[in-house]
């Protein structure tokens, strides 16, 4: 293996919001990484090599608000299509004209969307933990507002600005290990204990969180890392993006159910939530991503599914990535 393929480097590049912290590894086709809350580029730790290996220039990014990316103080500063055009800007920053992407999580989101909105300059996306499901419907807000009876749906809980930093910042790195746990394979709690998505009228979040160990997949050198990074900037940047998904709905109405036609990848986690209550969204693919090369429920798998099952992600990716027009 070159030198090349192996070497990592960080550098800055210009965008919309100032600047985007990359980390790349690997020379040819570029694949632009995209990760979710509450993570960093460091998610993707176990694909960067993998890709460079096979032939890729493998580019994560922090995503504005996270890590050594810019943070910009107004809320609707991280709405979706502001997100967009950050990864276009990274792909021209890299002097590279198109590039797959390629989103875990409310990255996933930022892929699908930008394989939607600028198609392009994103010619094939992968999906990885949330399906894809077309704008429509009623307003977020009000369908968040209905779910959980009594109790409150998380991203409810997320939307006022200023309230779950108070839960967050004093302990970031025991709310942190609490909420990876809550949503991985080994450590979730068990069907029919209290649903950690949702908040009794009151509380908190981490009042349902599982304790006492972290999940096989996070080292205590891992949650140092993420813990390290939301220490130093805060949380507000991430959650924006929660606080952002009403004006997103207004924003892509010109996108009301429109598919992706682009080449598209889907990869969730059996025991994920996400996947389970958009079980009806990964149903209707034949429809909304008519490109769809292939999609996989992983057996026994939780929400982190790069870093919980980073040799079958390598391999899924690797063979889908081969699989696209050059």
């Amino acid at each position: 293996m070159s030198e090349q393929a192996t070497a990592v480097t960080h550098r800055l590049v210009p965008s919309p919001a100032g600047r985007i912290h990359v980390v790349e590894q690997g020379a040819g086709p570029l694949v632009l990484l995209v990760h979710g809350f509450p993570e960093s580029w460091y998610s993707w730790r176990h694909q960067l090599p993998v890709l460079a290996a096979a032939g890729y220039r493998a580019a994560a990014i922090d995503v504005r608000g996270y890590g050594r990316s810019s943070k910009p103080g107004d809320t609707e500063a991280y709405r979706m299509l502001e997100l967009v055009e950050d990864n276009a800007a990274v792909v021209r920053a890299l002097g590279e004209q198109s590039a797959v992407v390629v989103g875990h999580d409310w990255g996933s989101a930022i892929a699908a969307n930008s394989a939607l909105v600028r198609p392009d300059v994103f010619r094939a996306v992968g999906m990885l933990s949330v399906p894809y499901a077309p704008r429509g419907g009623p307003r977020p807000s009000t369908v968040f507002a209905q779910l959980g009876g009594d109790e409150e749906f998380y991203v409810s809980y997320f939307q006022e600005p200023g309230r779950a930093e108070v839960e967050i910042e004093p302990d970031v790195r025991g709310w942190l290990a609490g909420f990876y746990a809550a949503l991985s394979a080994d450590t979730m709690p068990a069907p029919g204990a209290p649903d950690p998505h949702f908040v009794v009228r009151g509380g908190k979040l981490r009042d349902r969180f599982p304790t006492g160990r972290l999940p096989v997949w996070l080292s205590e050198h891992d949650l140092d890392v993420y813990a390290g990074e939301f220490e130093r900037t805060g949380v507000s940047g991430a959650l924006n993006r929660y606080r952002n998904m009403d004006r997103d709905w207004e924003d892509l109405a010109g996108f009301d159910g429109a598919p992706i036609t682009r080449p598209s990848l889907f990869i969730g986690g059996g025991l994920d939530a996400s996947t389970t209550w958009m079980a009806d969204a990964i149903k209707a693919y034949p429809t909304t991503l008519p490109g769809l090369v292939s999609s996989h429920i992983l057996d026994g798998c939780g929400h982190w599914i790069q870093q919980e099952r980073p040799a079958e992600i390598n391999r899924l990716l690797t063979d889908w990535l081969a699989s696209l027009p050059a």
